[in-house]
């Protein structure tokens, strides 16, 4: 019924999240609907974005450059690291801007049943800044998950040896809950009421 070409695109649209097939049916249709003014446009910017984008060689962000644009500002508070599962949440985080530290990306959390072990996150060079004497404190910014959780509990005991100090988010953020679905006021609270874990 169509070309192979569409097919892909729908195939493809339809692998992003919150987008089913039919969802990315009609995004495609959407697309090829307004070729001049959105389609290739949108290309031509996912082109661009696939040959510019890096990974942080300091925390793990997700940026066009190394340091990326939060390790690279001078104005930060380097006294302060905080921990997320994946860039998105550190972008959920900025959005508020209601931190000013740095941030260590783990790259998700462990999962028994994915076979996500420790040495599969970025939890060593975790370990590694946190032993600059400049940092004092770690704020686990972790998604209210059971991995989340376990990921939490697994971070603390690999920074015991650091002489940091190691908080996390208050209860304000909902158990099962992902940072990147959360208002800003609500992340603003939760930071703000960061306790010792």
């Amino acid at each position: 019924m169509i070309g192979p070409e569409i097919e892909r695109l729908i195939q493809l649209l339809g692998k992003l999240p919150g987008l089913g097939p039919r969802s990315a049916r009609r995004a495609a249709l959407h697309l090829m609907k307004r070729r001049e003014s959105l389609l290739v446009p949108l290309s031509e910017a996912m082109a661009l974005a696939a040959e510019a984008i890096r990974t942080c060689e300091v925390c793990g962000n997700i940026d066009t450059r190394t340091p990326c644009t939060v390790c690279a500002d001078p104005t930060r508070d380097r006294s302060t690291i905080c921990v997320v599962e994946d860039a998105g949440d550190l972008w959920a985080l900025e959005r508020t801007r209601s931190y000013r530290g740095t941030y260590h990306v783990l790259g998700g959390t462990l999962s028994a049943l994915q076979g996500v072990g420790p040495d599969d996150l970025n939890i060593a060079s975790l370990v590694e800044r946190a032993r600059d004497g400049a940092v004092k404190e770690v704020i686990l910014a972790l998604n209210a998950t059971v991995d989340g959780q376990t990921t939490a509990h697994v971070v603390t005991d690999r920074l015991a040896a650091a002489d940091v100090t190691v908080s996390r988010l208050a209860h304000g953020v909902p158990v099962g809950g992902e940072l990147d679905y959360l208002d800003d006021g609500t992340l603003t609270a939760a930071l703000k009421a960061r306790r010792p874990f």
